[in-house]
């Protein structure tokens, strides 16, 4: 289907790209993400991917906006406070981009629904603030061969890496299990730099794009840490996937989708932060 003439001019700084042209175009146009989290980390993805008009775009979140949220959850704004952040920040994103399907999930994702959830989408950005949710999306997308991007944030620093599954290395291949509890302080606890989420956010956004239209490389096999107060990025080169994953090997030891308990922020000890 030919572009519209107000799609020409709305994607025209894309088009004009060797990257992406044309064809990239049509590529992010008929293409699918579900983001899950519609927090610190979900926002800017939200955003800018609708922006960059992603065909289909799923967010998939239980909570309510909290005023607390506000100061790094920029989807959302002051008239959103008690609303459900999935229906809230598709609205947002319609509003940015009416050519954008949005399909709410007002619910948190599980083991027994997220397979159900990932199955309808090409591509998986991990939003989330906590260990169990993080490892329940790593372990459902190897097992559902769905590619993934993670990312994790607290105080001033950040990480991210992208998984495609049986290809790169996978989240728990690097992390292979949670850390104890109470090793890592939550955001409420430690705090957050509100900009902090919008860089890895975008980042997030960025591998997305790059994923849906085959432009550069993905930050496959790499794990890009970023420590905002002395401004620098690092690349941690990751082993190559082995046989000793539990998930994502050969003969992994894990078949099913276990739901774990223990809330904590993103950021995991040995993650080079």
């Amino acid at each position: 289907m030919p572009f519209t003439d107000e799609q020409l001019e709305r994607y025209s700084r894309h088009i004009l790209l060797k990257e992406v042209g044309v064809k990239g175009q049509k590529k992010l146009m008929n293409g699918s993400v579900l983001i899950i989290g519609a927090g610190g980390l979900g926002s800017p993805a939200a955003l800018y991917l609708s922006a960059a008009g992603v065909g289909r775009i799923g967010i998939a979140d239980a909570d309510v906006v909290d005023l607390s949220n506000l100061q790094r959850q920029v989807i959302h704004t002051t008239a959103d406070l008690g609303r459900p952040k999935a229906v809230s920040a598709a609205e947002t994103m319609k509003a940015i981009n009416p050519d954008v399907e949005t399909v709410v999930y007002q619910q948190f994702l599980n083991s027994t629904n997220i397979l159900d959830v990932i199955k309808d989408y090409d591509f998986v950005v991990d939003g989330t603030d906590n260990f169990p949710a993080k490892f329940l999306i790593n372990d459902a997308c190897v097992m559902a061969d769905k590619p993934f991007v993670h990312a994790g944030i607290l105080r001033f620093q950040g990480q991210l890496m992208t998984v495609i599954p049986h290809q790169s290395p996978c989240y728990r291949c690097v992390f292979h299990e949670m850390p104890p509890k109470d090793a890592i302080p939550s955001c409420k606890e430690a705090g957050i730099v509100g900009a902090m989420a919008g860089v890895i956010g975008s980042l997030q956004a960025l591998e997305a794009v790059k994923y849906l239209t085959g432009a550069g490389e993905l930050l496959t096999g790499r794990l890009l840490t970023f420590n905002a107060l002395s401004m620098t990025f690092h690349t941690v080169q990751l082993p190559p996937r082995g046989d000793g994953c539990a998930v994502c090997s050969d003969h992994p030891e894990i078949t099913e989708l276990t739901d774990y308990e223990q809330p904590a922020c993103g950021l995991r000890p040995g993650g080079g932060l």
